[in-house]
């Protein structure tokens, strides 16, 4: 292989960079999320509407996304994960992001107000929070993820509103789960990354440091991330319900991500951090599909 053919098979391509600037994985989980969501609020099904949902949720998350690497571009350049995403790297300027991440705006609201207004009110606001509040806040003060906890909690509840059109009880307790969820989530990762988010003068842990505090906040909110999944199987959430054989496979779930935080608790190790971490991945994800699995097997009994 020439030298030529090296470099051009290695060098990312516009969609490779496409992809980094949106943080498609992400994207895809908020995607994800928002149609569970719709899934469990609708009466029938408009795929239409799930189209549009899908696409114009990548989209406001892809442009939140595109907002906050132009801003932190020259924090990214100083963290081994980041210095090769798109913009730190060169590859694209910060004038071509802020033009995609502008469109992308313009998009997905549009998008999301065709399936009704509500909507995509709630895709601005997470917007407009995850760009102008938990970005900057994440130099200055771990309330940065309280903040980031706000926009990281709509997608979930957003699903409901676009099949209900209104915001309820329902959606309120679907905004709660995510809510408690984010930080566990959160300070799995920044106890994981801590030295590079260090270099970077990102304040991700509660405390600032990889100790006990943090890691007892971490155990607690992994409680209230339990008793807020656990709350449907009461049936005082309205029509958001589930039967309590569900309710035992979310406790499963539940008890299994706990005791990766208390692995955390015990360890203070980074390995351990990573184990929570993708342990509340799993969780968050699967307790969404035995919510829909319940709702549907239900209808069909």
């Amino acid at each position: 292989m020439s030298k030529t053919t090296a470099e051009n098979y290695t060098t990312p391509s516009i969609f490779d960079d496409f992809k980094s600037l949106t943080k498609v994985r992400l994207a895809l989980s908020v995607v994800f999320s928002s149609i569970a969501g719709y899934l469990l609020g609708v009466e029938h099904i408009d795929y239409f509407h799930i189209l549009l949902l899908a696409i114009g949720g990548y989209a406001m998350v892809g442009a939140s996304n595109t907002f906050n690497q132009i801003i932190e571009k020259d924090l990214d350049a100083k963290m081994q994960r980041t210095q090769n995403r798109p913009i730190p790297s060169g590859r694209v300027s910060k004038q071509n992001a802020f033009i995609l991440a502008s469109v992308m705006t313009i998009l997905g609201v549009y998008l999301l107000f065709i399936i009704n207004p509500i909507t995509a009110m709630f895709g601005a606001i997470s917007i407009f929070l995850y760009t102008s509040v938990y970005t900057p806040l994440k130099t200055l003060t771990p309330l940065s993820v309280f903040a980031g906890a706000l926009p990281g909690a709509i997608p979930f509840m957003l699903g409901w509103v676009a099949a209900s059109g209104e915001f309820g009880i329902e959606p309120g307790i679907l905004f709660m789960i995510q809510f408690f969820w984010q930080f566990p989530h959160f300070w799995a990762l920044g106890w994981w990354l801590y030295d590079d988010y260090k270099k970077g003068g990102f304040f991700m842990l509660p405390t600032g440091k990889r100790d006990k505090g943090t890691a007892i906040q971490i155990i607690l909110y992994t409680i209230w991330t339990i008793i807020a999944s656990l709350i449907p199987v009461l049936q005082i959430t309205g029509d958001f319900m589930i039967s309590p054989i569900s309710a035992i496979i979310i406790l499963a779930l539940g008890i299994f991500m706990l005791y990766r935080a208390i692995q955390l608790y015990k360890t203070r190790e980074t390995k351990a951090a990573k184990a929570l971490m993708l342990a509340s991945v799993s969780y968050i994800s699967f307790i969404q599909i035995v919510y829909v699995l319940d709702k549907y097997i239900r209808l069909w009994v």
